[in-house]
């Protein structure tokens, strides 16, 4: 079993009153999610064929480069403006960010297991954190809500059908983590004053998750159809993601409505 490093907490002292953000909720889940992390077998016998491991390893590259191995924080321009309403606020951004450090320590883990190395650059990266930057802290938190969203597809792929013990321990931990970033970023949408979550917004939604689903395929499609995965099962999945997602937020705002008559 492994241990996240731990981060200086000094939550006690804050003002717990955050308008969109449980405070007590999240920071408790952070830590908890920090123990019991059994680290991947990475003694395993190696048993997949070069025809495998080739774009596997050049897939799993671009994602230790994208989770996690780029910029540490929110970069939008006005990125403040989030992060700045509560101190505590500040902390949980923080702790999000450490889990995607360590999905990018798994993954470089797993590319040097399987003979790769680690990338510094890739063109779908340096797009990905342009629109991140440019075009404000609101869209910058929905691009990286649509990307955890998209890649929980693609490690649930990864996971079912690469026939190695390491890799699919890595898809294990990340997915764990992802489904609390998820609903992270849901329990936020829903307690956002005014916010509304009908038609038109889940249809610009669902485009910019299958934009996002569009740009992972094109990139890492030879990964997943080498290991045996398919274009209409990575679609699908997404599809069941994006449904759960809308599906849950719209019963969790409502359910906060009620409770407040």
């Amino acid at each position: 079993m492994t241990t996240l490093t731990e981060t200086p907490s000094t939550a006690g002292a804050y003002n717990r009153q955050d308008p969109i953000v449980d405070i007590d909720r999240w920071l408790s889940h952070f830590q908890r999610n920090r123990e019991n992390r059994p680290e991947p077998r990475w003694d395993a016998p190696v048993t997949l064929s070069p025809h495998v491991i080739r774009p596997l390893v050049r897939s799993l590259e671009q994602f230790e480069l994208g989770d996690g191995g780029g910029p540490d924080q929110l970069i939008a321009l006005n990125a403040t403006s989030f992060h700045s309403v509560t101190e505590a606020r500040k902390e949980l951004v923080d702790l999000w960010f450490v889990e995607e450090k360590e999905h990018s320590r798994l993954l470089g883990d797993a590319v040097k297991r399987l003979g790769g190395k680690s990338i510094k650059s890739h063109w779908s990266f340096s797009a990905f954190c342009f629109s991140r930057r440019i075009l404000g802290v609101g869209f910058e938190l929905s691009v990286l809500l649509v990307t955890e969203i998209v890649s929980t597809a693609y490690y649930r792929l990864l996971n079912r059908h690469v026939d190695d013990e390491a890799v699919r321990g890595v898809c294990r931990l990340i997915l764990r983590d992802e489904a609390g970033h998820v609903a992270f970023h849901r329990d936020r949408l829903a307690r956002t004053p005014g916010a509304r979550y009908g038609k038109l917004w889940a249809a610009a939604f669902r485009m910019l998750a299958y934009g996002a689903a569009t740009m992972l395929w094109v990139n890492n499609a030879p990964a997943l159809c080498a290991t045996g995965g398919s274009r209409r099962e990575f679609c699908g999945e997404v599809a069941v993601e994006l449904d759960q997602f809308i599906g849950r937020l719209r019963r969790d705002q409502e359910e906060r409505k009620t409770a407040s008559i």
